[in-house]
């Protein structure tokens, strides 16, 4: 399962900084806008105990990790929807993402140039909101000028269907209201899809306070972003993306060691990874033996056929049942046997909805 979420924001508030951490690649962040031209991608590795205990208990000659795509997009400035800054060919980058993270500068330093001239994090939000929205909106108004009297004297009622859920996003838009907090029926879902609006996309703002701030876990700036994201239901990540780029570049005991010197227990970047992949809906299942542990990304409600599509579509199209024990049994008793003693595998037929932390095995038949 491929998934992607998009780090955006304005010019020079840690975007890239922030994308140098998340990937260990040494990407250029330089102190003036537009440093970044092309988006760059990196694949993200989702930290998880679970696979590391089994590793130790199959030693298996492959570990794969579960892990997604962020993408560092050039930063937006007011006017970007209407080709200002870098334009709209950065718009289109971001509707193929998953999820946007929005860095949102929370700390001074004159010697860091800020593209409005000074730190105001609400401006900044509706600065790139805005952009989003009239972006959105923009896509609204051709499709519905396309349809629109097609759609009115047609009995066709997908396409009156259509328009419908275009005006009722049209409203939304010109009120700025992202689409994100707009219901949409099971009717209206694919219509929506099928535009991959980014005002749809979840959304998580990330505060990027000052290396003293780390410590303390938010700073005024932080507490006002917090306050904002709250009221749309928004996911906040306060963290020095300066401190998370260092960080990055140590050994596991360096790390350990900063992180101590900092008073700190998790990293603000494990945090925003967790966070996202959260806000996306999404769980893991693995597959455990000598030749490979991996771990599996699903999204929450995906029944067992589906799950086993995501590892090769013969297995859902061939699939039979699942053979499946939960991760908690197996570091509980300590072998696969000795769950197996304690009646503790299952075997689970179509119907069976994965959970977190599901091992399985899964059988199937597929004739030609």
């Amino acid at each position: 399962m491929s998934l992607k979420a998009g780090i955006v924001g304005l010019p020079n508030v840690g975007k890239s900084t922030l994308f140098n951490a998340i990937t260990k690649q040494s990407i250029l962040a330089a102190n003036y806008p537009f440093a970044t031209i092309e988006p760059n991608v990196g694949v993200v590795t989702v930290p998880d105990e679970r696979l590391d205990c089994l590793n130790r208990m199959y030693n298996p000659k492959s570990l794969v990790p579960t892990a997604y795509e962020f993408i560092d997009i050039a930063g937006l400035v007011k006017g970007a929807s209407g080709g200002e800054g870098l334009g709209n060919k950065f718009l289109s980058h971001i509707r193929e993402v998953d999820a946007v993270c929005e860095v949102v500068r929370c700390f001074e330093n004159k010697d860091v140039i800020h593209v409005e001239g000074d730190v105001d994090p609400i401006r900044d939000i509706e600065i790139i909101n805005t952009e989003l929205v009239l972006s959105d909106l923009e896509i609204v108004e051709n499709r519905i000028n396309k349809i629109g009297k097609k759609a009115q004297f047609s009995k066709d009622k997908n396409e009156q269907l259509e328009v419908e859920v275009l005006n009722k996003c049209k409203e939304a838009l010109l009120a700025n209201t992202p689409l994100r907090r707009i219901e949409f029926n099971k009717e209206e879902m694919p219509f929506i899809k099928s535009f991959q609006f980014i005002t749809q996309k979840p959304i998580i703002y990330v505060a990027n306070v000052s290396e003293e701030d780390v410590a303390v876990g938010y700073n005024e700036y932080s507490k006002i972003v917090s306050e904002y994201a709250e009221k749309e239901n928004a996911g906040v990540i306060v963290m020095s993306c300066k401190i998370e780029e260092d960080l990055a570049g140590l050994s596991d005991e360096e790390r350990k060691e900063f992180m101590e010197d900092l008073g700190i227990t998790n990293s603000g970047l494990d945090k925003l990874i967790f966070e996202t992949y959260d806000l996306l809906g999404l769980a893991t299942f693995f597959t455990a033996g000598e030749d490979e542990c991996r771990a599996w990304t699903f999204k929450k409600g995906m029944k067992a056929p589906e799950c086993a599509g995501i590892i090769h579509t013969d297995f859902e199209r061939g699939f039979i049942k699942a053979e499946v024990m939960s991760f908690e049994d197996l570091e509980k008793y300590g072998t696969e046997l000795k769950v197996k003693e304690a009646g503790r595998v299952r075997l689970e037929g179509k119907d069976y909805l994965m959970q977190d932390g599901d091992i399985a095995y899964f059988r199937f038949n597929v004739t030609k």
